[in-house]
């Protein structure tokens, strides 16, 4: 079975989502380790209540990225994971990482790529007057959300929807598809 970390920095909602899924078994993978780079944050709460191990750090407490990065890669290799999975993780992700997983650095994106990259996809397109929303999973890779894309999940607006609302359905479509996708991506079906 592969090992996945997963890295978070917030409320951790698709965290969770990946927790429920391993655990139903829809996600055959085993959650090695949580890295969060905000070590009061609800994700590592939630990681602390479901027994999985958490590394926590402050960027600001290394020389830079290459160090915190290199620190993370020693946790991730003592446990041998296989994957990373990010789940509202808001640090670009550098060298030494991308070096060690390449193409199995897996990120969600909540618009449809290759638009609306960047932090605020889901404001940008609301913004924009988009009807089709959508989240996409794709690859790591050294650029913005440029990666690989696996695959693309989409919903049509009528244009009536509040951001609130479109965000809410966004977020169901992550919690639906994302561990979906991570199971089929890892496990090559």
């Amino acid at each position: 079975m592969k090992k996945i970390a997963v890295f978070a920095s917030g409320f951790g909602s698709n965290f969770q989502a990946i927790i429920e899924a391993v655990e139903k078994g829809s996600l055959q993978a085993e959650i090695a380790l949580l890295v969060s780079d905000k070590p009061n944050c609800k994700a590592v709460e939630r990681a602390n209540v479901n027994g999985i191990d958490a590394f926590t750090f402050c960027a600001k407490e290394y020389d830079n990225k290459e160090a915190y990065e290199t620190a993370i890669l020693h946790e991730l290799e003592r446990r041998g994971v296989d994957y990373i999975v990010l789940a509202g993780y808001m640090r670009y992700i550098g060298k030494v990482l991308l070096t060690h997983y390449p193409l199995r650095i897996i990120n969600l994106h909540p618009a449809l790529l290759p638009s609306f990259p960047g932090a605020h996809g889901i404001e940008d397109a609301y913004r924009h007057g988009v009807r089709v929303f959508g989240i996409t999973v794709h690859f790591v890779d050294d650029g913005v959300d440029t990666g690989p894309i696996i695959d693309q999940f989409a919903f049509h607006s009528e244009g009536n929807e509040s951001l609130d609302e479109i965000e809410t359905r966004i977020h169901q479509l992550e919690h639906q598809y994302y561990p979906l996708t991570i199971h089929k991506t890892i496990n090559k079906l």
